[in-house]
């Protein structure tokens, strides 16, 4: 059956875009996989020689989106007070406890040691709101190899990792630890999260962003590092809230994850057919009706980030599912210029 859609369209459907054919493809249980379309735990396994090269410390490169120059400058690691003691000629003054000083009257400085580590946390949407591409990949592909490059990244500076996995069943969370087994079930549980995303996946109601956010703040209580990967989707009325309470305490960095249909790059003229899996639906967007309210429900997503990223100071990282993915990170972190389309990081998946 086809549906014409109207003004009231729903957005939020779960929808999905045909790819065309693919010459590379990897198998699983026999069957081929299109790695733009699905990825399997050996592509995310083979993203890991070029993702250790990457780092998320504070100390980043002039052109990282990370740096003093684009954005509020991570906090690193914290500190753990170690001793009280009495001044000596090589402390720095900034150092001294005034109040211990004048009750002694001798200058005393207060010692600090650096954390060994600071644990990071992985959000990565494989919603079905993520399994729609226009022109090169799947949403949900994209988030899945971005998690994965994050986190073999950060496994390599030996700080602990750890991610939270969001499907419309609800969240899967792997509390951050520094040891490859723990590592290893996380991106499994990614890459199982995104193979199980289909066209015929029966309609559910979407896990919320508050859902999703109140499973960051049981884990992420303070000084973490929060990358969310995800189109932001169904935001509820906590959200804004939560996510100003975990930014108070952590460095949030978010990833939106974009096709060019909901980047404001939607053409006059388009059509292409839809599904929730159920119905079928035209999206035609020669009708002046359905591409202002396209244009208008994707402006309003955009602006509600951007909202978030001012008022709370968030970090943002922009991906788009319409190019590879390492190369964007890459471009992101200041080391290098991300392509088009084309080989990249999904020769992995041959």
């Amino acid at each position: 059956m086809s549906l014409c859609p109207d003004p009231m369209f729903d957005f939020r459907a779960r929808t999905r875009a045909a790819v065309p054919p693919y010459s590379s493809t990897a198998e699983e249980d026999g069957k081929a996989i299109d790695p733009r379309v699905h990825v399997t735990l050996a592509h995310l396994q083979a993203l890991e020689p070029r993702a250790r090269l990457l780092h998320l410390l504070p100390r980043q490169k002039s052109q990282s989106v990370l740096s003093g120059r684009h954005a509020s400058k991570l906090r690193g690691r914290g500190l753990n007070f170690e001793e009280l003691r009495e001044y000596l000629p090589s402390d720095d003054i900034r150092a001294i406890d005034w109040k211990v000083t004048a009750r002694t009257g001798e200058p005393h400085v207060r010692v600090y040691t650096e954390e060994r580590d600071r644990p990071t946390l992985i959000v990565v949407d494989q919603r079905m709101s993520m399994f729609f591409g226009s022109r090169h990949a799947m949403k949900s592909t994209t988030a899945a190899e971005a998690a994965a490059i994050a986190a073999y990244g950060i496994l390599a500076q030996d700080d602990r990792v750890g991610g939270i996995v969001v499907t419309d069943q609800g969240v899967r969370t792997h509390k951050p630890k520094r040891n490859r087994r723990a590592l290893t079930a996380f991106i499994t549980d990614i890459a199982e999260a995104n193979l199980a995303l289909h066209a015929d996946a029966p309609a559910v109601e979407p896990t919320s962003l508050d859902e999703v956010l109140t499973a960051v703040a049981n884990i992420a209580s303070r000084n973490h590092l929060i990358l969310m990967i995800s189109d932001f989707d169904v935001i509820g009325p906590r959200t804004e809230r939560l996510l100003g309470g975990l930014a108070q305490h952590n460095d949030v960095i978010l990833m939106p994850v974009t096709d060019p249909m909901g980047a404001g790059e939607t053409p006059r003229g388009f059509k292409s057919a839809i599904s929730d899996g159920d119905l079928q639906a035209t999206l035609d967007t020669s009708s002046a009706s359905v591409f202002d309210a396209l244009d208008k429900f994707n402006r309003q997503r955009q602006e509600t980030i951007q909202h978030w990223q001012r008022r709370y100071g968030l970090i943002a990282m922009p991906l788009t599912a319409s190019e590879d993915t390492l190369p964007q990170v890459q471009r992101l972190l200041g080391m290098g210029t991300a392509t088009t389309s084309g080989s990249g990081d999904r020769d992995a998946g041959k």
